[in-house]
């Protein structure tokens, strides 16, 4: 409402009001929320972080809270690629109320006073960008309207307009924030990893994660594999786990990210022709990740390896990891393994907002280093 009286008292556009917000954003410190729902449907991240920058960007986790799905909410959001375009638009106002409500009850519980903007990456629900698509739910400007804040938000949707893969959008945080990790690797729904070379950051999705390990471990009525337990007393399938190899995903260079749809395509027929006890599955799939991972890791010297992502709570996978790779693997303290991707796109939107690059055409394959996001204001 004060910004609707501000733009009819001064004749001013939005569009120019939004120009005067963003030079009025040009400042050393900013405190925001960062919103995230990953693929592996463990609820949705969020996290208030203050950032500063005085040379260098600095970060503090002030508070960070993860809200767990309802079974009816997991259920849709497992099956977005089923549904039809009107459906899947119907579903997607309901999840941006959804998750307006889930940040309003975040800022009220955590008594959250201060906020600059609230950062959302929403939830995949396609991810094609080799045909130009990509969608992102919960990404509506009504989010700003209710929540009455600067939302900034669809960070993936310009990147693959540019020719982008639109993904992992993350290593801008490992180049600006984890700048003193050889590797940066995330084990969320997809394995995905992040390194600089030839003074360039690449990054690029390994291979599926916890998106498989938890879809077979649900079989037994759980929702995951604590510490890769079961895994850990099944045997390989030697047949199944070349199979996994020979892949043609492995085969290709970066840029390339991995989305639902292929794991539905590829992996899951695969592996349920050869009609396995669920504890061979895991454990085949475990050493397939940790052998994919080992194999993009390789380095005549040992090298530092940040791990993050609830994939590190499978302690039978991260010692896998270890066995096949020399490197030094750094656990972080819990708050950045679980709330990395929620500080990262915080951080996107304190970028955009900035209008500095946040999205880098030497990871996602994009015609030029961009500024990406969308930002929306409250009445």
């Amino acid at each position: 409402m004060i910004i609707k009286q501000f733009k009819d008292k001064f004749k001013i556009t939005f569009f120019q009001l939004g120009l005067l917000f963003l030079l009025n954003m040009i400042k050393n410190d900013y405190k925001v929320i960062g919103v995230m729902s990953g693929t592996s449907l463990d609820g949705i991240d969020m996290a208030y972080i203050t950032f500063t920058h005085d040379e260098n960007w600095n970060y503090q986790i002030e508070q960070s809270k993860t809200y767990s799905y309802d079974e009816k909410w997991a259920k849709i959001l497992q099956n977005l690629v089923k549904f039809s375009s009107s459906d899947l638009k119907a579903i997607d106002n309901k999840y941006t109320l959804y998750l307006s409500d889930s940040i309003k009850r975040f800022i009220d519980e955590k008594n959250i006073i201060e906020i600059d903007a609230i950062c959302s990456h929403g939830h995949t629900a396609l991810h094609r960008p080799e045909k130009g698509l990509t969608y992102q739910i919960g990404n509506q400007e009504i989010l700003a309207k209710r929540l009455k804040k600067v939302v900034v938000c669809d960070f993936r949707l310009q990147d693959v307009k540019m020719g982008g893969q639109g993904a992992p959008l993350v290593p801008i945080g490992d180049e600006m924030l984890f700048s003193e990790y050889d590797f940066c690797l995330n084990l969320g729904g997809f394995g995905n990893i992040s390194s600089k070379r030839n003074d360039q950051r690449i990054a690029y999705d390994i291979c599926p994660v916890n998106i498989v390990l938890n879809h077979y471990v649900k079989i037994l009525g759980l929702d995951y594999d604590d510490k890769g337990n079961i895994a850990s007393t099944g045997a390989i399938n030697e047949l199944l786990f070349k199979r996994l190899n020979d892949l043609n995903y492995y085969k290709e260079s970066f840029p390339k990210s991995l989305g639902l749809e292929w794991v539905r395509e590829e992996i899951f027929p695969l592996i349920d022709r050869f009609n396995l006890d669920t504890k061979d599955v895991l454990r085949t799939f475990i050493e397939h990740i940790a052998f994919q991972i080992s194999k993009e890791t390789q380095s005549s010297n040992k090298l530092s390896m940040l791990i993050t992502g609830g994939g590190v709570y499978n302690l039978f996978l991260i010692n896998r990891i270890k066995n096949l790779t020399e490197n030094n693997i750094v656990i972080p303290s819990n708050d950045i393994i679980e709330y990395k991707e929620a500080l990262v796109f915080a951080f996107l939107g304190v970028l955009k907002i900035r209008n500095e690059i946040n999205c880098l055409k030497s990871v996602t394959g994009a015609k030029n280093d961009h500024s990406s996001g969308t930002v929306f204001f409250p009445d």
